[in-house]
């Protein structure tokens, strides 16, 4: 298993659900989160004083999938999550060792699947 972590723009984040949607990958974690990188702010004036704002509003998008998916996955999020321009984020791939359903106790990449009427997802 791997967790994909995925700081992308606020624009992009219907564009990556749907993506990721599309390969069967369901679960996902969304935080509102502030960074700075490359993109390096603005300055913004208010009332003849300018204050440079560095850390600038983005989104970090989490998912835990099976080792097979996650190429896939990837190629999704980057693909949905491309404008282009500087500031289109950031994407990590974790390792995952252990994974546990609180509820039932199960262990491993069942914890991850879902049911689909047609079986199991992915």
């Amino acid at each position: 298993m791997n967790k994909i972590e995925a700081i992308i723009r606020y624009e992009t984040l219907q564009a990556v659900q749907d993506a990721l949607d599309e390969i069967g990958v369901s679960g996902l974690n969304v935080t509102e989160v502030k960074g700075c990188g490359r993109q390096k702010g603005y300055t913004e004036h208010y009332r003849g004083s300018s204050a440079n704002i560095s850390l600038l509003p983005k989104l970090k998008i989490e998912s835990v999938v099976p080792a097979d998916v996650t190429d896939r996955a990837v190629e999704a999020i980057v693909a949905a999550a491309y404008t282009g321009e500087t500031g289109d984020g950031l994407l990590f791939v974790l390792p995952v060792t252990q994974a546990v359903r609180i509820r039932t106790g199960e262990r491993g990449v069942e914890t991850i699947r879902h049911q689909t009427p047609a079986g199991w997802g992915y």
